[in-house]
């Protein structure tokens, strides 16, 4: 049996099965193919940072942490060092672990705290209707957790990589040491000012010498790169010391948790009346865990646990499992009116269960089960559900909080700007890497001169006595981040997925996965095929809010369905194909005859691409390119 890996790489936003093509319908890039590895990321830099190490002979997961570290550096407004990362990896045998990169809430933290404290500026603005009335702060110091996405890097590449930090650090060192900032980067921080004159360690980091960067300006973070530079030094020092591989990167995990970055951030919590302590940091130490699963279509879909909402997308798979997809042409009204009225049972689920498996006891074998799902399946009519519903589970039926602990809370602007980034990477020996990095975004509160951002993360929580995800010292939030991996049902690599977006990522990356499982569209024309997105359950952000039964529709969905939409209940609205809430990239593998003996893999990773040689570059998200730079500008 022969087996040759072909790659395709890919981006964000048109076609749809079935129609003519129109020129507002073509796809912006066409796929793209080659024969080693794919890495596709939330730009340029990170994917070119991930392709170095390919080309030094590193793996899907070499490629993948490095390119995660790099975008921490270059990506300010998505996220930061301080953020989470929860990872996703298919090895070489097969298996796929599960890596929880979310940190934890400090343990000085309680919940009646949050609910007794008056929110103070820069930590939101008041009046606007439909949350709760307790509210976590959505930025400042108060609501950041033990950073997560350094451990899960960590433990990524010492479990799975074949690379040293040093050589994964080094170009996030040098993007550290400058780089030419883009339009995206230097708006955001603009937006930002008024808040950095709260936070000084924030106004020095982020505009230096008080000015504001400009497009093409080289944004330089020297306190930054000297944190990455001393991590670094700390397994130099170990492998000098005769440590192997795998306890010289235990040797960085040691140094920035419990060695001098802990100090650092802890001495700055205390200075500043934060929460964060040196315990805190140094009690949190992550292990690679199982994912959860289910078959669809003959395909094994894999996602985080229920720390995140990715089993959400699990039970609404396995509920539109029970429907037959060949009498709903893709976007039809009925396709959308069934995979929407699925998702928001599972998103009820989502909003009454979910919670730190740790913490609270979670009836996982219950929500994930097929038969659980055809329970759930005949609650779907033809009218739009206007209410909330989670299923009965051992005699418990959930309300939605809003129904009586509401508030009206207007939230700045430029503090409801969060934003995520995703890293995807797979390689020719089948290894997979999905990761959705997020947290630290801007404004960020900088750690003293660590240069590292903290994350707002713990806005994830909620403040209602008892329900699962009620916000305790040395908890993690549940969190929207939720990477994707699937395989056939050989075990044979198939699509790696991940994208920004909220409470809109499992619905964005449903709608890529059926187009590709159900219609056979290929990996481009999956992700720019139009999208819908639904807001009828409980915000992860902010104040929490629900927008009953609502429904947003790509402008491209012809106005007949619409129309049909509208009369079955929900509250729809149009939308630019550019303003869809998610961006998501994906590498696809397919069978592909080669030889009467076997056949081989081809595999498309989504993004807007580069290629060079046999090598795949996919970048873009939310912000599409087609370069290929050194990292960092001439100093």
């Amino acid at each position: 049996m022969i087996r040759k890996t072909v790659l395709l790489a890919l981006t964000l936003t048109s076609l749809c099965a079935g129609q003519a093509r129109r020129e507002f319908d073509r796809p912006v890039r066409q796929a793209v193919r080659g024969t080693h590895g794919a890495v596709a990321a939330g730009s340029e830099y990170a994917t070119e940072a991930g392709m170095r190490i390919y080309y030094k002979g590193g793996n899907a997961v070499d490629a993948g942490v490095t390119a995660m570290f790099a975008g921490s550096v270059t990506e300010l407004s998505h996220f930061g060092m301080g953020g989470e990362a929860p990872i996703l990896i298919r090895n070489k045998a097969g298996k796929v672990y599960a890596i929880a990169g979310v940190g934890t809430m400090p343990k000085l933290a309680t919940s009646e705290m949050f609910r007794t404290r008056r929110l103070m500026p820069g930590e939101i603005m008041e009046m606007d209707p439909g949350g709760l009335k307790g509210i976590i702060p959505v930025a400042g110091i108060m609501p950041a957790l033990v950073p997560g996405m350094v451990d899960a890097g960590l433990v990524a590449l010492r479990e799975f990589g074949t690379k040293s930090f040093n050589e994964i650090i080094a170009p996030a060192i040098e993007l550290a040491d400058g780089f030419a900032i883009d339009e995206m980067r230097a708006g955001s921080i603009a937006r930002s000012r008024r808040f950095f004159d709260l936070w000084p360690t924030s106004k020095q980091h982020f505009t230096p010498n008080g000015q504001i960067p400009k497009v093409g300006d080289i944004f330089r973070q020297p306190d930054l790169a000297h944190t990455l530079r001393s991590m670094a030094e700390a397994e130099r020092k170990a492998l000098a010391a005769g440590a192997s591989r795998q306890a010289a990167i235990d040797a960085v995990r040691d140094y920035f948790y419990r060695g001098e970055i802990a100090r650092k951030i802890d001495a700055f919590m205390k200075a500043n009346n934060g929460l964060l302590r040196y315990e805190d940091m140094a009690a949190f130490k992550l292990e690679v865990e199982e994912p959860v699963s289910t078959m669809y279509h003959g395909y094994k879909v894999y996602k985080p646990g229920f720390w995140s909402q990715g089993p959400a997308m699990i039970e609404a798979l396995n509920i539109l499992d029970g429907f037959d997809s060949r009498n709903a042409p893709l976007n039809s009204a009925e396709y959308i009116h069934r995979t929407v009225e699925a998702l928001k049972l599972a998103y009820a689920d989502r909003d009454t269960y979910y919670g730190d498996p740790k913490f609270s006891s979670v009836p996982s074998q219950i929500l994930l089960s097929k038969e659980y799902a055809a329970e759930r399946r005949r609650q779907i009519t033809q009218k739009a559900s206007r209410d909330f519903l989670p299923g009965r589970i051992n005699g418990k039926v959930g309300h939605h909080p809003a129904e009586n602990e509401t508030a009206a809370l207007h939230i700045d602007e430029t503090l409801k700007a969060h934003d995520t980034t995703c890293v995807d990477a797979i390689d020719h020996e089948g290894m997979m890497f999905s990761a959705t990095p997020s947290g630290a975004w801007l404004p960020s509160v900088i750690a003293g001169d660590t240069g590292i951002p903290l994350t707002e993360r713990a806005q994830s929580f909620v403040l209602i006595p008892g329900h699962p995800n009620e916000l305790a010292g040395g908890k993690r939030p549940r969190v929207t981040l939720s990477p994707t991996l699937v395989t056939q049902g050989d075990g044979h690599p198939y699509l790696a997925l991940s994208t920004p977006g909220g409470d809109n990522q499992d619905q964005a990356l449903i709608q890529v996965l059926l187009d590709v499982l159900d219609f056979n569209l290929n990996a481009q024309n999956a992700v720019e095929a139009p999208r819908f997105q639904t807001r009828h359950l409980v915000s992860s952000f902010d104040n929490h809010a629900w927008n009953r039964g609502d429904l947003l529709l790509d402008e491209r969905i012809p106005p007949a369905t619409y129309t049909d939409l509208t009369e079955r209940g929900h509250q729809t609205s149009s939308r630019s194909r550019y303003a869809n809430g998610a961006a998501p990239v994906a590498i696809k593998g397919v069978a592909e005859r080669r030889h009467r003996s076997g056949r081989g893999s081809v595999l498309q990773p989504v993004g807007a691409r580069v290629v060079i040689g046999n090598w795949i570059v996919g970048t873009g998200l939310n912000e599409p390119r087609n370069c290929r730079f050194p990292l960092a500008a001439t100093r």
